[in-house]
């Protein structure tokens, strides 16, 4: 019994070396030779700080900076722990809301977000990616379009011209992959860095 048991175990040792250990440390290691900056988390840095990443949202709320899509993420009540209270764009709790058009928390939270939204820009359509989360909460990128409806509010806050906000929104703004693949997108951290460094 021992003799057929002995060449399985043998093989299952291997397999889980080479699949498990051996195969993921070289897909590390040439991961990072070859996009050393994705390997790294693709992060952000300002005057040798590191301010975020590329490709995790953050909250902006001042009105002097363009916002990004609500998030759905939550973490433990601090006086509850069998609660959850909002905490947007919490990476270390990635998801969305699972709440369903039924859903009266849902319901409320959107007519609050399309209210404030009318209040900021009455003329302008209200993008549907300013009032509805992603299904990861984390979503760094708006659309082109939400982008400029918040144009008018970012250039009074800030003082500036809004073709010059406008130019910026174009500028920040990355096409579909190989012109084929996803929508085209504006990555909010990265605006609004350029924002700051035109407003300087």
């Amino acid at each position: 019994m021992l003799r057929e048991i002995r060449p399985a175990i043998i093989i299952l040792v291997m397999l889980t070396l080479i699949t498990g250990l051996a195969y993921p440390l070289a897909m590390t290691e040439v991961a990072g030779a070859i996009f050393p900056k994705q390997a790294q988390g693709s992060l952000v840095e300002r005057d040798g700080k590191v301010i975020g990443s590329a490709l995790i949202g953050q909250q902006f709320k001042d009105d002097k900076y363009f916002h990004g899509r609500p998030s759905a993420t939550t973490a433990p009540d601090p006086a509850d722990s069998t609660k959850t209270v909002p905490a947007p764009y919490n990476a270390a709790n990635s998801g969305g809301s699972n709440l369903g058009p039924t859903s009266k928390a849902l319901n409320d939270r959107m007519k609050e977000d399309v209210e404030k939204l009318r209040a900021e820009n009455p003329s302008a359509r209200i993008p549907v990616d300013l009032v509805t989360t992603s299904a990861s909460g984390l979503d760094p990128d708006i659309s082109p379009d939400a982008a400029l409806f918040q144009v008018p509010r970012v250039a009074k806050a800030r003082n500036m011209p809004d073709d010059r906000v406008r130019q910026l929104v174009t500028e920040n703004t990355s096409g579909r992959l190989v012109g084929l693949f996803g929508e085209p997108r504006v990555n909010v951290l990265a605006l609004n860095l350029a924002l700051d460094a035109a407003a300087k």
